[in-house]
């Protein structure tokens, strides 16, 4: 399975956020990324993952 890994801009777009909002969450660590080099980079089968945390966090299903 060839996982899918997007960019910053991808992931707001995926998120509907803001880029800037995406470089601060993931400088604080609440969001799960990586970096190459100084490049933010995010997959996007650990960002469902993610969501679907955040939704039983906060009772949202």
């Amino acid at each position: 399975m060839i996982s899918t890994v997007m960019t910053v801009e991808e992931l707001a777009k995926y998120l509907k956020m803001k880029v800037v909002t995406i470089y601060k969450h993931a400088q604080e660590g609440r969001i799960p990324g990586f970096k190459v080099g100084s490049k933010w980079r995010f997959k996007k089968e650990t960002i469902d993952e993610w969501i679907s945390r955040q939704e039983r966090r906060t009772g949202q299903f």
